[in-house]
């Protein structure tokens, strides 16, 4: 799992010549495609996948469901892990550091000044555009949607909406949930499919009001589909019949949800019940509820794991909590956060559950929290916390030969530095 020095070296170049700085504006993108010959359009059946938590694990779903079919997918997701490369699946492999350098210098010629996502996007766009063969194009959106890279086509094969919350208030005027969603929902396009994952209720009704307006062909919402727990399996259920689905590495409801929102999905692709059953056992979502192995579990103990989950919002930090209460472990956590987050009401979820936390910054991230203000928020909240300076002495501090679960959560970047070093 070790990313190669040169496609390092790249992306920390391409963060110092594009700007990481968010400036929503669909203007510069459009020129680009515009000098480039418009080539998204000659992109196959593309889907977008937007929310604000579970577009990931949606879109990485639908792609097992997809493949697993006989046909083939190019993805966009972001952020990456840990090798930008993996950004870009391509049909059967992810995108050559060669192909990534050549379509950076292909828009380097274009002279549009872009965001360091915008390039990525475009890097995208033009390996897609050559694909042949390629039944869907899965593309995850980035920030909000109304003015994202990402919405480029009029009228894609659908448009999935995963869980919708209250990230990224500081972007949307007024600072409300009602804002959010018009931004992510109110600007889908009018000549497409519509699918609506589980919300909450407030939430549903808020985009329901929206998509009032929204003359497409279909809008599916939430209620089209059901997914009960019974025992250690989940009962799926639509217009269509029932799945009975199992797995070992799918470990909470949210990630559920958006297996079945993906399974919604699939099902309308014309994907078999028998496929989907014969694909389930290989998801898997790296960074997301995943128990590791490697270099890092060796400064463990036998009766120690090592979780690490990517969760950076209330909901999805609900999310974890849940699936930690279920657990007959002790728990201590890594905690590792960037500023913009809101810290306060994250960690909140999760009083009770950890026996203590060690708070680390995360690596290279400009923008991350300072630990010593970290801990001073979880004490806040009665939640004991330690500092350490570095991801390795924060396990070796919380290592002992007692059993536990030792989780890392709190950011992907975190999440990113963790698997690098595993």
């Amino acid at each position: 799992m070790l990313t190669s020095t040169n496609t390092k070296n790249l992306y920390t170049k391409l963060q110092k010549q594009y700007s990481r700085r968010i400036n929503l504006d669909l203007k510069r993108i459009n020129l680009a495609l515009k000098k480039l010959g418009s080539i998204h359009k000659s992109i196959k059946s593309p889907i977008n996948i937007i929310g604000s938590d579970g577009k990931f694990t949606c879109l990485m779903s639908l792609m097992y469901f997809i493949q697993e079919n006989g046909q083939k997918v190019s993805t966009f997701t972001s952020p990456h892990l840990y090798n930008v490369q993996h950004r870009f699946w391509l049909k059967n492999k992810f995108i050559s550091l060669k192909e990534l350098k050549k379509n950076i210098d292909i828009i380097k010629k274009l002279k549009v000044r872009l965001t360091l996502f915008e390039l990525l996007t475009l890097v995208y766009y033009i390996s897609t555009s050559k694909l042949k063969n390629v039944s869907y194009a899965l593309v995850e959106a980035g920030l909000l949607f109304a003015k994202d890279s990402t919405r480029v086509w009029d009228q894609p094969r659908c448009q999935i909406i995963t869980n919708i919350n209250n990230q990224h208030l500081e972007w949307v005027r007024p600072k409300t949930l009602k804002a959010i969603c018009r931004e992510k929902v109110g600007y889908l396009s009018k000549k497409t499919t519509i699918y609506v994952g589980k919300q909450e209720p407030k939430t549903m009704q808020i985009i329901k009001e929206i998509l009032k307006k929204n003359p497409s062909r279909q809008v599916y919402y939430g209620s089209g589909w059901t997914l009960n727990k019974f025992g250690n399996k989940r009962i799926y259920k639509d217009n269509k019949g029932i799945i009975i689905l199992k797995s070992k590495k799918i470990l909470s409801d949210g990630l559920w949800n958006n297996v079945g929102l993906a399974i919604r999905v699939a099902r309308d692709l014309k994907i078999s019940k028998k496929t989907i059953l014969k694909a389930l056992p290989k998801l898997q979502f790296e960074g997301r509820l995943q128990y590791i192995k490697g270099k890092l579990t060796k400064l463990l103990n036998p009766k120690e794991k090592l979780l690490i989950d990517g969760c950076h919002s209330t909901e999805s930090a609900r999310n974890l909590a849940s699936y930690l209460k279920t657990l007959n472990s002790d728990i201590y956590g890594i905690w590792g956060m960037q500023k913009h987050k809101n810290p306060d009401l994250f960690i909140k979820q999760f009083r009770g559950v950890f026996k203590k936390i060690i708070a680390v910054k995360i690596p290279d991230e400009p923008n991350a929290c300072n630990p010593y203000k970290i801990k001073k928020i979880a004490n806040k909240f009665n939640i004991k916390c330690d500092v350490a300076p570095n991801i390795k002495f924060a396990i070796k501090k919380l290592s002992s030969k007692k059993r536990k679960i030792i989780v890392s959560f709190g950011s992907l970047y975190l999440i990113g530095k963790i698997l690098s070093l595993n």
